[in-house]
C-alpha cells in the first residue's frame, strides 16, 4: 500500500509538472517551414512545387502566431535551408512549436539518409543537429521523400515526433504520402474527434489510409508504409500505443484549427482562451496515457476536474462569441 502510494504520488506530480508545461504554451506560436527538393525532371517538380505552395497557403491562413518560410525551385538548396533554420532558430522560444516539412526525392546507402535539394543534398545529421538548435520543446518533422524512414534514427530525439513516408531506408520509389499530407490539412473528416482542430495524429492516420488506398486502386504493390517515431527512442511504428507512448505527442499536436476555433485564433480577445482550451484537451489525452499506470479513483478525480475546467472554458468561449 505504501509503494503504491508512493507511486500515485509521483504520477500526480508527473502530471501536474505536464500540465504547467502546457500551460506555459498559452500564447506560443508556430514556425512552419516546408522545402521542396530537387525534382530530377518536370513532372515530379511540378509536383513537389505544387504541394509546397499548397502547404503555404494552408499554413499561412492557419490563423494569428504562424510563422511560414517555404522553399522551392532554385532556393531549394541545402544552404538557404540551414539559413531558413538558423532564422527559426533566432527567433522561435521554448514555448513555440516548429514544423519541417520536406517534400521530393531521398537517398539512403545503408548507414547515411540524404534528402536530394539544388547542388548538394542536405544528411539527416545535418538537419538534426540545425533543428536542434531550435528552443521549441515541441518539434515536429514530416519527411515525405523517398527511403525517408532511413532519416529517423538521425532525427529523433524527445520532445520531437517524426513522420516517414516509408517504413526503412530501403523503400526507394518516389512516394504519393505527401499528396495526401497536404490533402488531410485541407479535408474536415481529418478532424476525427470533432475537436475543431487537425492534429499530426490524424493527418498521419488520413494520409496512410489514403496511400494505402492509392495502391489498391492502382493496383499495384505499395511501396511505401508510413511509420512515427515521437517518444524519441526506439523503433518506428506506424500506430500509437498507450504502453511506451508512442503517439501521444502526435495527437496533441495542432496543426490547422477548423469552425469556430479557426475563427477564435484569428481573435486576439479569444487566443488565450483557445489556447487554454487546447492545453486542457492535451492534459486528457495524456491522463489517458497514463491511465494504466494510476489508481481509478485518482485516474477518475483527475478526469473529472479536467472535464470540468474544460467545460468552463469552452462556455467562456461561447460567452465570447456573442
Amino acid at each position: 500500500m505504501v509503494a503504491a502510494a508512493k507511486v500515485g504520488d509521483c504520477l500526480r506530480k508527473l502530471f501536474l509538472a505536464a500540465g504547467v508545461l502546457l500551460a506555459g504554451q498559452a500564447y506560443a506560436d508556430t514556425f512552419f517551414v516546408t522545402i521542396a527538393g530537387l525534382g530530377g525532371e518536370p513532372g515530379y517538380e511540378t509536383r513537389f512545387d505544387g504541394e509546397a505552395a499548397d502547404l503555404d497557403k494552408i499554413f499561412k491562413d492557419s490563423g494569428a502566431g504562424a510563422h511560414v518560410f517555404t522553399l522551392s525551385g532554385p532556393g531549394a538548396t541545402r544552404a538557404k535551408l540551414l539559413s531558413t533554420l538558423q532564422q527559426v532558430a533566432s527567433a522561435a522560444k521554448a514555448q513555440d512549436d516548429f514544423v519541417l516539412v520536406m517534400i521530393g526525392h531521398g537517398a539512403y546507402d545503408g548507414v547515411e539518409y540524404k534528402f536530394d535539394l539544388v547542388g548538394p543534398d542536405i544528411s539527416g545529421e545535418q538537419l538534426a543537429e540545425a533543428c536542434n538548435r531550435i528552443a521549441s520543446k515541441r518539434q515536429l518533422i514530416v519527411n515525405t521523400t523517398s527511403a525517408s524512414g532511413g532519416s529517423i534514427p538521425a532525427l529523433q530525439r524527445p520532445g520531437r515526433a517524426v513522420i516517414a513516408a516509408t517504413k526503412t531506408g530501403t523503400e526507394k520509389n518516389a512516394t504519393v504520402f505527401a499528396r495526401y499530407w497536404v490533402e488531410a490539412l485541407q479535408d474536415p473528416a481529418t478532424d476525427l474527434d470533432k475537436s475543431e482542430a487537425i492534429t499530426a495524429g490524424e493527418a498521419f492516420q488520413y494520409a496512410d489510409r489514403k496511400t494505402a488506398e492509392f495502391y489498391t486502386s492502382q493496383k499495384r504493390l505499395a511501396t511505401e508504409h508510413a511509420v512515427f517515431e515521437d517518444i524519441g527512442r526506439g523503433d518506428p511504428v506506424r500506430t500509437a500505443s498507450t504502453d511506451n507512448g508512442e503517439g501521444r505527442l502526435l495527437n496533441t499536436f495542432t496543426l490547422i484549427r477548423l469552425g469556430s476555433s479557426k475563427t477564435a485564433a484569428l481573435d486576439p480577445a479569444k487566443r488565450g482562451l483557445l489556447s487554454k482550451k487546447e492545453d486542457l484537451q492535451r492534459q486528457i489525452d495524456i491522463l489517458e496515457y497514463q491511465k494504466a499506470a494510476i489508481p481509478p479513483e485518482d485516474y477518475k478525480k483527475q478526469l473529472t476536474d479536467l472535464l470540468i475546467s474544460l467545460a468552463k472554458v469552452q462556455e467562456q468561449l461561447d460567452g465570447a462569441a456573442k
